[in-house]
């Protein structure tokens, strides 16, 4: 049993069993239901589009920016372009290829989500509740500190140099 099917079987359904039933162990994998996959994904789960690999075309290119020779010379950048949408998602997070290309189709399938649904998206709702909440904590800082400049010039006021009030 090759290494590279075992880790493929782990990523997917986060265990690998052996079986011993007389003879040498055998692989075996667990059942794998939709519901168990979905509870092991991300804490905000979002009910995304699914990418049909027929409508992707994936290219990979060289990638740019910091990094050096590992950088500039591998191919290891992921540019996929949903062919009926025209949408592009240019990828080169790692430098590692199939993590690369597993962000970009995350990122692909939430652009389609938000240009199927538009303003309904839940990725739009989510991201505007993040920019009020930030405004929100950002004003009340603001608030915060100009008590406390006018505390101090309430305070500035009341003492005047040269009075001994002890």
């Amino acid at each position: 049993m090759s290494r590279l099917f075992v880790n493929l079987i782990f990523q997917v359904t986060g265990k690998v069993t052996w079986g011993t039933s007389g003879r040498p162990p055998l692989f075996t994998v667990p059942p794998v239901s939709l519901a168990h996959v979905q509870s092991n994904g991300k804490k905000d789960y979002i009910d995304l589009p699914v990418l049909n690999e027929d409508e992707l075309d994936e290219q990979f290119v060289r990638g740019s920016g910091p990094g050096g020779q590992a950088t500039n010379k591998t191919s290891n950048c992921v540019v996929l372009r949903h062919i009926p949408t025209g949408i592009v998602v240019k990828c080169h997070q790692t430098r590692s290829v199939e993590t690369n290309r597993k962000r970009a189709r995350q990122i692909m399938r939430e652009k389609l989500e938000v240009t199927y649904k538009g303003e309904e998206s839940d990725i739009l709702k989510n991201k505007k509740e993040s920019i009020q909440r930030k405004q929100d904590k950002r004003k009340k800082a603001n608030e915060n500190l100009e008590k406390k400049r006018l505390f101090k010039e309430a305070l500035m006021t009341d003492y005047k140099p040269g009075d001994d009030r002890g």
